[in-house]
C-alpha cells in the first residue's frame, strides 16, 4: 500500500478533520459537500478554465504504479479486510490534503463543508476477535462515496491553494487510488463520478479513458500530416 503520511514544510489545521462514523457518512455531509462541489464546477465552466486539467499539473506520485493491481483482491484474503485496508488508506490521505488547505476553506467561503470526529470500533474493528458489520460493504460504499465528493470539491474550489503547496501530485494520486477501487468493486453510482470524468481521462485511468486519448492524439497527427501535406501541394504548385 502506497504511503505518504508527512508533508515537509506543510501546516495541516487538525482542527478541521474528517469523522468515519456511520451517522455522519448517511447524514448531510455528503449531500452539502456534493452541492459545494458542483457550484464549484459551475463556476468553472462559467469562468475560469479548470486548472487541474492542465498539462503542467498531471503528474501524480508514484506515476508508474499500476492502481488496477494495487486495488486486485489477493486469493484468500478477506473482502471485507482488503475494503478496510484501502479505505483506511484513502481516509488518511483525503484528511492529509484536506487539512493542509482547510485555512482556505473557511465558513464563509465553503459553509457546507464540516465534520469533526475520529474512528468508530464498530465499523473498522482493529481488536482481536471483532467482527465486521453485516452491513459493512454498504457503509464503506458510503465512505468512499464522501470520499469522493471531498476530493472533487478540493479540485473544483481548493485546487489553487493545492498547487501552491505543491500536494497536487499527491492529490492526483489520492485520486488514481480512489478511482482504481471504485472501478474494480462498483463501489459509487456512474452519475456521482460524472463530475471528475474529464480528469480521469486526462490522468489515463482506465482503459477507455486511455483508448480516448490514444484516439485523440493519432487524430491530432491525423490532421497535423494533413496540414503538412496541404502546405508541400501549394508548395509545390
Amino acid at each position: 500500500m502506497w504511503s505518504s503520511r508527512t508533508v515537509s514544510k506543510v501546516k495541516i489545521n487538525t482542527s478541521r478533520v474528517f469523522v468515519f462514523d456511520e451517522q455522519s457518512i448517511t447524514g448531510c455531509f455528503c449531500r452539502k459537500a456534493r452541492r459545494k462541489e458542483k457550484e464549484g464546477a459551475e463556476s468553472t465552466s462559467t469562468g475560469d478554465s479548470k486548472l487541474y486539467l492542465e498539462a503542467t499539473v498531471l503528474e501524480r506520485k508514484l506515476p508508474e504504479m499500476d492502481m488496477r493491481l494495487l486495488v486486485d483482491l489477493p486469493p484468500g484474503l478477506d473482502y471485507n479486510e482488503w475494503l478496510a485496508s484501502h479505505t483506511m488508506a484513502l481516509f488518511d490521505h483525503v484528511n492529509l490534503v484536506y487539512g493542509t488547505v482547510s485555512e482556505f476553506c473557511t465558513p464563509s467561503g465553503c459553509p457546507d463543508m464540516t465534520g469533526p470526529g475520529q474512528s468508530d470500533e464498530t465499523i473498522f474493528p482493529t481488536k482481536y476477535a471483532n467482527e465486521f458489520p453485516s452491513s459493512f460493504e454498504s457503509i464503506v460504499r458510503k465512505i468512499v462515496r464522501l470520499l469522493f465528493h471531498v476530493v472533487a470539491h478540493l479540485y473544483a474550489a481548493h485546487f489553487k491553494e493545492v498547487v501552491m503547496l505543491g500536494l497536487h501530485a499527491h492529490l492526483n494520486l489520492t485520486f488514481a487510488h480512489l478511482t482504481a477501487l471504485h472501478h474494480r468493486f462498483t463501489l459509487i453510482e456512474p452519475k456521482e463520478t460524472e463530475i471528475l470524468r474529464d480528469l480521469e481521462v486526462a490522468l489515463r485511468l482506465t482503459e477507455d479513458s486511455q483508448e480516448s486519448v490514444n484516439n485523440n492524439e493519432k487524430a491530432e497527427e491525423s490532421s497535423e500530416m494533413d496540414s503538412k501535406s496541404n502546405i508541400t501541394e501549394t508548395t509545390c504548385k
